[in-house]
């Protein structure tokens, strides 16, 4: 039952939603480009990857990349920079378009032929919470064999799903403790 802490952190625990932790892992995995938009070789990189192909094209135009193939060109030749509004546009197809390229990777590589993949599990932060309201909490890890839904909501950023998917597929597995991590410090896997 995903939302069971309605008063998260009225004692002083820090944490984030586990689902926003795993979100975040596969993001490092996806290898996003760590030069920022705002830098030419940052948007250049960015427009290479969603106008090197029909298909890139297509799928950019479907995340929300709507502009003519004439303002690429001249973004790409430099004879005009972006407006704020389209960077962000940009930055978001780019993100979209990558998170759906790499999913079908990403899945194989934590699937692992169903030996699945080594989480860790950290718990969260009480060193605010008084010592009579501090829970004994331990790290925690977990070897988790399907992640087919948590690598589909992802892909579709679709937050809803993910948490249904992370809670379901996976915290479950850790027993009766499993609603002590809806919230974390850390979601740690190396696949």
């Amino acid at each position: 039952m995903p939302d069971r802490n309605i008063e998260f952190g009225r004692y002083g625990a820090s944490g984030i939603k586990g689902h926003e932790a795993v979100a975040r892992q596969l993001d490092a995995l996806a290898n996003f480009i760590a030069t920022p938009i705002s830098q030419r070789r940052g948007l250049l990189a960015r427009l290479h990857y969603l106008t090197r192909t029909a298909h890139a094209r297509q799928a950019a135009r479907e995340a929300g990349l709507t502009v003519t193939n004439r303002t690429l060109q001249a973004w790409l030749d430099g004879k005009r920079n972006p407006s704020q509004q389209n960077l962000q546009a940009v930055e978001g197809a780019y993100r979209a378009v990558r998170r759906h390229n790499v999913a079908r990777y990403l899945l194989a590589r934590l699937n692992r032929q169903g030996r699945g993949t080594r989480v860790e599990f950290h718990p969260l932060n009480q060193s605010q919470v008084p010592r009579p309201r501090q829970r004994a909490l331990s790290f925690r890890t977990l070897n988790v064999r399907h992640w087919d839904r948590i690598v589909e909501a992802w892909a579709n950023e679709d937050d809803e799903a993910l948490d249904d998917a992370w809670v379901n597929d996976a915290t479950v597995d850790l027993g009766s403790e499993w609603g002590q991590y809806e919230y974390v410090t850390n979601i740690g896997f190396a696949a």
